[in-house]
C-alpha cells in the first residue's frame, strides 16, 4: 500500500490514493497555513522590490506583526488557493505516483528499488507542477499583499486570476515554473526516503515481534507514520529550499509600471547571491521547518489511515 508498500498489479489503488492524498492535503493546509504565509514573506524579504513591510526579525515577530497590522485575515491570506492547490496537488501526486509505481512492477511479488521510487516520484512531481503552477502563483501573490502594498490588491482568488490574465497574459500564470520543476527533486527525495525508512521500520518491528498475525504494514501505527513523514521531509527541505525562494521571488506581482521584479531564475540567483549571499537562499527556512515537519507528519498519518479505511471497506465487500 502506498506510499510505503507497492500494490500488486491486479490491485490498482489509484483513485483511493488520490482521495486519501486530497484529504491529507486539505487537513495539512487548514491546520498550518499561517506559517506558510510567514515563510512566503520571509522568502521575498530582502529581495528586489520588497519594501512594503518592516523586516521581520524572526518567525514569532512575523506572526505578531501580521496579526497586529492585518489581523487574523493576514495570517490566512491566500488560504483558498492554498487549500485548492494542496488538495489538488496531493490528490494528483499520489494518483500519478502510484500509477508510475504500478508501471515499474513486473510481478505480483515484486518490490521497487530506490531508483524506481525516485523516478516515480519525479514523474508525479513534474505532472503536478504543470497542473498547479497557476494556483501557487496566485497563492503567493495573495500572501504577499499587505496594507502598505503600492498597487491595488486582488480581492480574492478569481479576481487575481482575471487581473493577471488581463494585465500580464496567460504565460504569467507559469512564472516560476522552472524552479517549480526543479522542486520535483524535493518530492522525489522525500518519497524515496519515506519508502526506504518505512521498509526498514517494518523489518525492524517484524523482527522484534516475531509474530505472524501482526507483521508487515499492520505493524505500523500513526506515531510511526508521523515520524517517517517528518524524517523524510528534513533532507528534502535542506537540499531543495533555495528553489522555493527563487520561485517565490519570481512570482511576485510586477511593479506599478508593469515591470517584473526579476526577469528569470538566473536573475534571481545573481541578485540574491550578490546582495544577500548564501543566507538569502534560505530566508524563511525556520518557519518552513516549523510548518512542514508537522505538516509532513500529518499528511502521511491522514493518508495512511484513509487508505486503511478504504482497504477495510473493500475487504468487507
Amino acid at each position: 500500500m502506498p506510499p510505503g508498500g507497492s500494490p500488486p498489479a491486479s490491485e490498482a489503488w489509484t483513485w483511493e490514493n488520490a482521495a486519501a492524498g486530497a484529504a491529507a492535503g486539505f487537513t495539512t493546509v487548514a491546520a498550518l497555513h499561517p506559517l506558510d504565509v510567514v515563510r512566503t514573506r520571509f522568502q521575498v524579504s530582502g529581495g528586489r522590490g520588497w519594501s512594503e513591510v518592516t523586516p521581520y526579525r524572526n518567525t514569532a515577530h512575523a506572526v505578531y506583526t501580521i496579526t497586529r497590522s492585518e489581523g487574523l485575515r493576514g495570517l490566512y491570506a491566500g488560504f483558498y488557493p492554498a487549500v485548492l492547490g494542496s488538495t489538488v496537488s496531493w490528490g494528483l501526486y499520489f494518483f500519478f505516483y502510484n500509477r508510475a509505481k504500478q508501471r515499474y512492477l513486473q510481478r505480483k511479488d515484486d518490490q521497487l528499488h530506490p531508483v524506481q521510487h525516485l523516478i516515480s516520484a519525479a514523474e508525479a512531481g513534474a505532472l503536478v507542477s504543470l497542473f498547479t503552477n497557476p494556483i501557487w502563483l496566485v497563492k503567493t501573490r495573495l500572501q504577499l499583499q499587505t496594507p502598505k502594498h503600492r498597487t491595488s490588491g486582488y480581492s480574492g482568488f478569481s479576481d487575481a486570476l482575471r487581473t493577471i490574465l488581463k494585465e500580464e497574459g496567460f504565460l504569467a500564470l507559469y512564472r516560476g515554473i522552472g524552479p517549480g520543476l526543479l522542486l520535483v527533486t524535493h518530492g522525489a527525495i522525500q518519497f524515496t526516503a519515506y519508502e526506504e525508512l518505512r521498509k526498514a521500520m517494518i523489518f525492524m518491528k517484524t523482527t522484534q515481534t516475531r509474530t505472524e498475525d501482526r507483521g508487515g504494514e499492520e505493524s505500523l501505527n500513526s506515531i510511526d507514520f508521523a515520524a517517517l513523514g517528518a524524517s523524510s521531509k528534513v533532507a528534502a527541505i535542506l537540499l531543495t529550499y533555495p528553489y522555493q525562494v527563487i520561485r517565490a521571488r519570481l512570482q511576485q506581482r510586477p511593479g506599478s509600471d508593469g515591470t517584473p521584479k526579476y526577469s528569470n531564475s538566473w536573475h534571481v540567483v545573481k541578485e540574491t547571491a550578490k546582495y544577500e549571499g548564501v543566507r538569502g537562499f534560505y530566508r524563511g527556512i525556520t518557519s518552513n521547518l516549523l510548518k512542514n515537519l508537522p505538516a509532513a507528519s500529518l499528511t502521511f498519518v491522514v493518508y495512511e489511515n484513509v487508505i486503511k479505511l478504504f482497504k477495510a471497506a473493500k475487504e468487507k465487500t
